[in-house]
């Protein structure tokens, strides 16, 4: 059984860093690819940044230079630093695998095999 489990969340202003973790049980992150989604009330759940299994990473493009995903194969560890963040940047965090060795560049949630249970992130201004 597949379980993804996100920590990291809070609350911090504008221009601040927060970095989230996502651990994975019943999966081989090495072996396939993993990524970030967001949802802020009212808006469609929306890919963030995504890290293939050859380690190739993709980001939207409201984040990159902002952004950095990351994974440890040993500890099946995801990461997402979050740097200079913007009350924009709010919502729910949600770290999601695949089943896939690669997103072929289409990080969005009908690619996605699994979810975690979100960590909330609010930005204030």
């Amino acid at each position: 059984q597949v379980q993804l489990v996100e920590s990291g969340g809070g609350s911090v202003q504008a221009g601040g860093s927060l970095r989230l973790s996502c651990v994975a049980s019943g999966y081989t992150p090495r072996r396939t690819c993993m990524g970030w989604f967001r949802q802020a009330p009212g808006k469609e759940r929306e890919g963030v940044a995504g890290i293939d299994s050859d380690g190739s990473t993709s980001y939207a493009d409201s984040v990159k230079g902002r952004f950095t995903i990351s994974k440890d194969n040993a500890q099946n560890t995801l990461y997402l630093q979050m740097n200079s963040l913007k009350p924009e940047d709010s919502g729910m965090y949600y770290c999601a695998a695949s089943a896939g060795a690669y997103w072929w560049g289409r990080l969005v949630p009908r690619n996605v095999d699994y979810w975690g249970q979100g960590t909330q992130v609010t930005v204030s201004s």
